[in-house]
């Protein structure tokens, strides 16, 4: 079992930045990759970014050059840094994981970004 809370969510003006964080808790020694998704209102849910846990990464085209994904090991957290934000990156954003053949996400942190 592997539990992902995220959190940083919050109101930001056009340009601005945020970062939100998604802790995991469980059986997670062998996760290896971690993503972030998002869902606007409406819309079907999205990839945005992933990262392995030798700290490859990939962005959707959407969100490259403005977001950037890491982690730490260590805290077994994964961050995602939103910059130059605009309104079509109004979403919910959810962490998700997978191990062992089973899918795992979190309950999401709603980012909005007001024009």
């Amino acid at each position: 079992q592997v539990q992902l809370v995220e959190s940083g969510g919050g109101l930001v003006q056009a340009g601005g930045s945020l970062r939100i964080s998604c802790a995991a808790s469980g059986t997670i020694f062998s996760i290896n990759v971690l993503s972030w998704y998002r869902q606007a209102p409406g819309n079907q849910r999205e990839w945005v970014a992933s990262i392995t846990s030798s700290g490859l990464t990939n962005y959707a085209d959407s969100v490259k050059g403005r977001f950037s994904i890491s982690r730490d090991n260590a805290k077994n957290t994964v961050y995602l840094q939103m910059n130059s934000l605009k309104p079509e990156d109004t979403a919910v954003y959810y962490c998700r994981t997978f191990l062992a053949g089973t899918v795992y996400w979190g309950k999401g942190t709603l980012v909005t970004v007001s024009s």
